[in-house]
């Protein structure tokens, strides 16, 4: 197959996923449209609820096995469109539509070079293909359930918009449920204990706190209070206010020990993390696969932006065509020519990690 016309399809795929409306736990079509793929290709997949997934034609099990994985969810467009999110429409050279840019155009990116590798043979590794579901929202039913069904990864590729440039590490993420206690009472009355005025102090708190460790690629952990809520009616003061606090965690500290920090410093009466499963994530600079990104011209940097690397426990690298400042805005849209790019500098830097 000619690189044009494999990008062409590429691309074709694409506008079909946008059309199909996929929000995450409703990827049931849009997993059809990539069983549909590999039948017309004749290459052997497997199906698990809305996860599609493939091993190159020549796996060998004494081989290292590398996972080109990226997601087919979206999430739920926001007011402000002005377009059909689900029509896609170029214009100017941008294909626009739900999920264009986050992240169809990484994931028929990725399925175009394992379809251009699917046949080779005497590989350094073998090649995964996983298009997987719910990464929107971290859910049970996405990556997390197929790492068990396939092989064992060694190194992954997670294709999210990083405008073709290697983030390296990614920060983890934690988030935390606080409770700020106080005496409930009647307005009209003096009380001494007011669970809002604490939780001032405890907002300050938060906002000065800060974690010592730096990273060298993903800078410092970010700790932001993001939702407060409390009280039920004007004349009574509540018993307590309820906080949730968003912590980006770098690759200096595990998400527990970010969560024994808080449960020691933080001045709140309680305070629960949600999950600590989310952990940062990163690729040695040396590993293989980055040196050959940089050989090529690629730069590295470290994303603070969550993605299905969290899941992994292997090395794994975050590159994709695409902008992620666009993810999640309105009228989202992603170049033809990202696309188009993407395939063939994913293409070249392979060739240069399997040895063809």
């Amino acid at each position: 197959m000619k690189l044009e016309e494999l990008q062409k399809e590429a691309l074709d795929l694409l506008k079909n996923l946008v059309e199909i409306r996929s929000f995450s736990k409703e990827e049931d079509k849009t997993a059809g449209l990539l069983e549909d793929w590999f039948r017309t290709k004749e290459m052997t997949f497997y199906r698990h609820l809305n996860n599609v997934w493939a091993t190159n034609k020549y796996f060998d099990p004494a081989k290292p096995s590398l996972l080109l994985n990226s997601h087919h969810d979206t999430v739920k467009p926001n007011s402000a469109y002005t377009r059909n999110p689900f029509e896609a429409e170029i214009e100017d050279g941008k294909l626009y539509g739900l999920g264009s840019n986050d992240a169809g155009g990484c994931l028929v990116s990725l399925l175009a070079t394992f379809t251009w590798f699917y046949e080779a043979k005497n590989l350094e590794y073998n090649l995964i293909f996983a298009g997987t579901a719910e990464e929107e929202i971290n859910g049970k039913n996405g990556i997390a359930c197929m790492l068990p069904k396939m092989p064992k990864v060694d190194v992954a590729i997670v294709g999210e918009p990083t405008l073709m440039q290697l983030a390296i590490a990614e920060k983890g993420l934690v988030v935390f449920d606080a409770k700020v206690k106080g005496t409930p009472s009647h307005a009209a009355h003096p009380n001494d204990n007011n669970s809002i005025y604490k939780t001032a102090n405890a907002l300050k708190w938060f906002q000065e706190f800060d974690f010592p460790k730096e990273s060298e690629t993903l800078g410092k952990v970010k700790l932001t209070v993001t939702q407060i809520n409390a009280g039920s009616q004007h004349n009574v003061v509540p018993g307590h206010v309820d906080l949730v606090i968003d912590v980006r965690v770098n690759d200096a500290y595990s998400n527990a020990e970010i969560e024994q920090i808080l449960k020691k410093k933080a001045p709140v009466d309680e305070i629960t993390a949600r999950s600590l499963r989310l952990n940062s994530s990163s690729i040695p600079r040396n590993h293989e696969l980055v040196k050959a990104g940089i050989s090529l011209g690629m730069e590295t940097y470290g994303s603070p932006t969550l993605s299905d690397q969290a899941m992994l426990s292997c090395p794994s690298l975050k590159l994709g065509p695409g902008d992620s400042t666009r993810s999640h805005s309105a009228d989202e849209f992603i170049y033809v020519k990202e696309v188009e790019e993407g395939i063939e500098k994913y293409i070249k830097l392979l060739e240069k990690t399997l040895k063809v």
